[in-house]
Parts: C-alpha cells; sequence; structure tokens
C-alpha cells in the first residue's frame, strides 16, 4: 500500500505532522480495526485455553454441552 503524504514542517524544517488523503486515512484505519480485532480474538482465545485447561485438570464434575445449552 503505497500512500501520498504530506510532511507538515516548523520554522526550522523539523517534521511537525504528516498528511495524508481522507480515502487513504480510512484505509489505514481499516486495517488497524482489523489487526485490533484478530489481536482480541487471539486474546480470547488464549484466556478460554486456559479456563479449559483448568476445567480438565478440575476433579470436579463437568457440565455437559447439553447440559450448559439448556440452561440458556
Amino acid at each position: 500500500m503505497k500512500i501520498a503524504l504530506q510532511y507538515v514542517s516548523d520554522a526550522n524544517g523539523k517534521p511537525q505532522a504528516v498528511q495524508l488523503p481522507v480515502g487513504e486515512w480510512e484505509k489505514v484505519l481499516s486495517r488497524i480495526r482489523k489487526s485490533e480485532q484478530v489481536l482480541q480474538l487471539k486474546s480470547d482465545l488464549k484466556v478460554a485455553f486456559k479456563q479449559v485447561e483448568k476445567v480438565r485438570k478440575s476433579k470436579d464434575k463437568k457440565q455437559t454441552l447439553t447440559d450448559f445449552l439448556n440452561e440458556l
């Protein structure tokens, strides 16, 4: 993805900001949101697998999927 950037500099020529077309900004935001969703999903799965492992190691009575669904 090649983006047409424009740099805004101060009086000394030091870059202070970057400008890009709105359409390009929306594409960048879309990619960021997708990346955040993927990271959240990975995090949620990590927690879920830890919970499954904890349940498997537990000596307590396990709930069946049917019982779980019947409670809904």
